[in-house]
């Protein structure tokens, strides 16, 4: 099975996240990836959270032509555009925007003539990480842990 690029059309339910976090972690051959399953973990329940249970997305995970891992979350709603939120010390959520900043790059929204794709883009692992196989020279990516 090649690992990346990596492409899934789903419906957006809570158990749909840790299905996700499972299946990438076997794409990736159990490569340490927490940043790749945060991220993809916090866009799939923003969409649950704000466009509501069983919103159809697509998630694309993919190696960039400068080494980095990009990850969309593509959703059917054009005009509802997430925010990053300052969430107060005992708030129980409000904190997932600003998780995907704190890790990602970059992060964006990209709009579509029929909704909107929210992505990131996370450093590829450096010297001494697991490597990802499967992935054309040009877009190889080794997934790390915390940035450095």
């Amino acid at each position: 099975m090649t690992p990346l690029p990596f492409t899934v059309d789903l419906l957006a339910v809570p158990k749909a996240v840790p299905e996700m976090r499972r299946t990438l972690r076997e794409r990736c051959d159990g490569a340490d990836s927490p940043d790749l399953l945060l991220c993809v973990s916090e866009l799939l329940t923003n969409v649950i959270v704000h466009l509501g249970e069983g919103t159809p997305v697509t998630l694309r995970v993919a190696g960039t032509c400068s080494g980095r891992v990009r990850v969309e979350l593509s959703d059917p709603e054009p005009c509802a555009w997430p925010v990053i939120r300052t969430a107060a010390h005992g708030d129980e959520s409000g904190r997932g925007l600003s998780l995907v900043d704190a890790l990602a790059l970059r992060w964006g929204v990209e709009q579509g003539r029929y909704g909107k794709t929210v992505w990131c883009e996370l450093r590829a692992g450096e010297g001494g990480h697991r490597r990802v196989s499967g992935v054309s020279e040009s877009t190889r990516v080794s997934f790390s842990g915390l940035r450095t």
